[in-house]
């Protein structure tokens, strides 16, 4: 399977919609893009889909918007709790932040995971 990468377009649209928040860590994953807060994943860019870490009822809303959908890095095997924003949405870069905004809010309460070791 081809990963797919995003531009540089899309790596400036990923950093513009993140909230200015200490917390917040941007890494690399598989060529794409993806901020972490606590060690947690909240969102991230898989080639051109942008994609949020939502509650179950904050999924639900947004799922019901026309181009979202379930995140599937892999065709048939979605993740659980994350939302690709409609790609439409682009041209609207504060409705996109305010989605970002409402992932960090609810993954920042996760349990926080505890940096991984270094092999030796």
């Amino acid at each position: 399977m081809k990963m797919p990468r995003p531009d540089g377009e899309d790596r400036a649209f990923f950093l513009s919609v993140l909230p200015k928040d200490l917390r917040i860590h941007v890494r690399p994953m598989f060529g794409n893009e993806s901020a972490v807060v606590n060690g947690n994943m909240f969102t991230g860019l898989f080639g051109k889909e942008l994609f949020v870490r939502l509650s179950v009822e904050d999924q639900a809303e947004l799922l019901v918007e026309e181009g979202a959908s379930r995140f599937a890095p892999m065709k048939g095997r979605p993740m659980s709790d994350y939302i690709v924003v409609p790609n439409a949405w682009r041209s609207n870069p504060k409705k996109v932040g305010e989605w970002v905004a409402r992932s960090l809010a609810w993954s920042s309460g996760l349990p926080a995971k505890a940096p991984k070791k270094s092999k030796s």
